[in-house]
């Protein structure tokens, strides 16, 4: 096999790299990498455009030309990410390598790297562990899936509230509002924020007809949904979700997720998966499938 590792190009690689994700994203037990959709939003943060030149730093790894495995962080040095096709084992040891060489960061924990990795995968973290790793379960990532129904249950709003779909109504401020207090900020978002919501929401696989809102009587957007189909696959995967705090416990968040999920299943999905395992998302009939743990590797003194 002709096997070759060397450094992402963003012009290059971004979309092969897309084709290797929809390719290995499950490949049975053991590894899962990022569904398609992650990778896309990723990109479509507003910041990342500030931080192409450090995409440099990403490891790739391939056989005759083909992409077999990516080493990476997300929005931020030193929180690592590794996508593998499982066909591979021999380059666990060299992605790990690769991300204390080339992708450390200033952290809270001090200089060094996080890598996730898979908890069913014990043999990463051996390997891991022969290279200074140890594993902190705090910060994992968890993964829940819902077998979609066959028959879809009601979806019921409080009295003069609407389900919207973005194809509906698409109102960046609305849309950015909700999810500014959604997470939790008080007050009204910053007016410079918007334009990088409006590059979130113009990904290239964004979808408006299956991105749902409730709105509220006096119109305002207060819970909101995206949803992506994972192309080539089965597969939705939701993100993100919030709720104006004002509005919690209403049912509200659930009406937005069901339906955006509902009429995902209209065009073939059979699976909603999301990075989470909180209770509204159980309540819902989501199950934990999978669980990243991060290991983390003190920079060298």
């Amino acid at each position: 096999m002709a096997l070759a590792k060397r450094l992402y190009c963003h012009e290059r690689d971004y979309d092969a790299i897309e084709r290797f994700l929809i390719r290995t994203h499950e490949q049975g037990t053991g590894h899962i990498n990022w569904a398609q959709p992650r990778w896309e939003y990723m990109h479509a943060h507003p910041d990342q455009h500030a931080m192409v030149s450090l995409f440099e730093r990403f490891g790739l790894w391939e056989d005759a030309g083909e992409i077999i495995g990516l080493v990476h962080f997300e929005d931020r040095l030193g929180v690592v990410y590794v996508q593998l096709d499982l066909q591979y084992p021999r380059l666990k040891r060299p992605m790990l390598e690769h991300a204390i060489e080339h992708l450390q960061g200033e952290l809270k924990a001090g200089p060094g790297v996080y890598v996730f990795l898979d908890d069913e995968d014990p043999e990463f973290g051996a390997i891991a562990r022969e290279l200074g790793f140890e594993p902190k379960p705090e910060h994992a990532e968890i993964t829940s899936r819902l077998e979609i129904p066959a028959i879809f249950p009601e979806i019921t709003l409080p009295a003069s509230f609407q389900l919207k779909s973005l194809a509906d109504e698409f109102n960046v401020e609305k849309i950015h509002r909700c999810m500014h207090r959604g997470f939790n900020h008080e007050g009204d978002p910053p007016a410079d924020g918007l334009e990088g919501r409006r590059i979130k929401l113009n990904s290239p696989n964004f979808r408006r007809d299956l991105t749902m809102a409730a709105v509220a009587p006096n119109g305002e957007f207060v819970s909101f949904c995206g949803i992506w189909p994972v192309p080539e696959s089965d597969i939705c995967y939701i993100e993100p979700v919030a709720t104006d705090p004002d509005y919690r416990r209403m049912g509200l968040g659930t009406a937005v997720v069901m339906e955006a999920i509902r009429r995902c299943s209209l065009e073939g999905s059979t699976v909603a998966v999301v990075g989470s395992d909180q209770d509204f998302y159980k309540s819902m009939g989501f199950e934990v499938c999978s669980r990243q743990t991060a290991w983390w590797r003190p920079a060298d003194s």
